[in-house]
């Protein structure tokens, strides 16, 4: 099943934090690549850098909870908190996706 991951920066977080882990979770993203399809961080209408977005490939919304509390991101306080939302992907590549079922 495919999940939508939205996250929520914490907005005390120190300027600088991201920045401090970043190549700690670029890395976790490769590990993770089998599971984490697309990721990125968002950006506010100023062009300003918040929050940040994942298209995850699961078993589980349980499986998710425990992929995002494995990258190095989550324990430092950066994020405050998380979405995960199903999603069923019906155009990609400039084409409808066939549906099973």
């Amino acid at each position: 099943m495919k999940y939508v991951v939205l996250f929520e920066d914490a907005p005390t977080a120190p300027p600088d934090l991201r920045k401090l882990h970043l190549a700690a979770h670029l890395a976790f993203l490769d590990a993770h690549s089998d599971q984490i399809e697309a990721a990125g961080p968002l950006s506010d209408p100023e062009g300003r850098g918040r929050d940040g977005l994942w298209l995850v490939e699961a078993p589980s919304v349980t499986e998710v909870d425990a992929l995002i509390r494995r990258d190095p991101f989550w324990p430092t306080g950066l994020r405050q908190s998380y979405s995960v939302i199903a999603w069923t992907q019906v155009f990609a590549a400039g084409r409808r996706v066939p549906q099973s079922g």
